[in-house]
């Protein structure tokens, strides 16, 4: 299926690209930027953002629409990778970070240990800089979730990915339900964090569909919600279903914010759960918690 013309994105800015991509190679440190083959690469490395990738490259889970590589073998934490991230962030002088990771099922706490350690190290080196994570399910586990939140992290992600029809499709190790409970969880028990979801179009859902979930996250109390186009990585990965035109994303913004009160959505064929992440520094000021 042809692309059409909304979605072709400019060519980068290859020499800030380069001035980024060097300063992670030499910390070693991967980024979902290049690990998922975002299309935004460009315009985020350009303005000197990055979404670190943690305790990768490797997945434990093999979800086909994910360009990640999938390794479910055992693997020990690096423990020198949250003061490399913390000292990154520095260089990088970024106002606001986004942490994620790949699912690590293999440990006994999904990695949730790993993420406190990152979120000491960002505020050690950099106490101003806002921190947003996107989180895995940790497989149900509230214990490990509740130690992630005891750091404190201002912007709280967990994307729901696809309509529930299609989970056993596309997200065949995940549980709906679950990833809903993980957000309301983190709006009750600690209310000053904001929530944040995502879910993409093009693997076989309807617009229906699209809004039956946005419902749904706001019913569990979630604040932000990012909406994008589903792109094929590749022959081995779901291919795409369709097409949703610039209109349909903009219906799904006015939808969300004007019936349903999220305080945003992100919602054009390019977006991603952390593409321009740092306008959540603007609503915190709108909506003070």
């Amino acid at each position: 299926m042809l692309k059409p013309d909304w979605l072709r994105v400019k060519a980068p800015q290859r020499e800030r690209i380069g001035e980024v991509a060097d300063l992670l190679l030499d910390l070693k440190l991967n980024t979902v930027c290049q690990e998922a083959s975002c299309p935004n690469i460009g315009e985020c490395f350009a303005g000197g953002t990055a979404t670190f990738l943690i305790m990768g490259p490797g997945c434990t889970r093999a979800c086909p629409y994910c360009d990640i590589d999938f390794d479910k073998s055992v693997r020990e934490l690096d423990p020198t990778e949250p003061e490399r991230l913390g000292e990154a962030v520095a260089r990088l002088g970024l106002k606001h970070v986004v942490i994620t990771s790949v699912n690590r099922d293999d440990l006994a706490d999904g990695g949730a240990s790993q993420f406190v350690a990152c979120i000491e190290q960002v505020r050690a080196r950099s106490p101003l800089t806002t921190i947003e994570l996107l989180i895995p399910d940790f497989c149900g586990n509230w214990e490990a979730l509740a130690a992630v939140m005891e750091g404190a992290p201002e912007v709280l992600n967990h994307n729901i990915e696809t309509v529930p029809r299609l989970y056993k499709k596309a997200r065949p190790q995940g549980i709906y339900e679950r990833s809903l409970e993980l957000l309301q969880r983190v709006r009750q028990g600690w209310p000053r964090t904001y929530t944040k979801s995502g879910l993409m179009t093009g693997l076989g859902e309807t617009d229906t569909e699209v809004l039956e979930v946005m419902a749904d996250l706001r019913r569990h109390q979630v604040d932000i919600v990012t909406i994008g186009q589903y792109l094929s990585p590749g022959p081995k990965h779901l291919p795409v279903d369709r097409f949703v035109t610039p209109e349909q994303f903009d219906g799904f913004r006015r939808h969300g914010e004007e019936a349903l009160g999220f305080l945003q959505v992100v919602s054009t064929p390019l977006t991603r759960s952390s593409y321009h992440a740092g306008e959540v520094q603007r609503l915190m000021r709108q909506y003070p918690r």
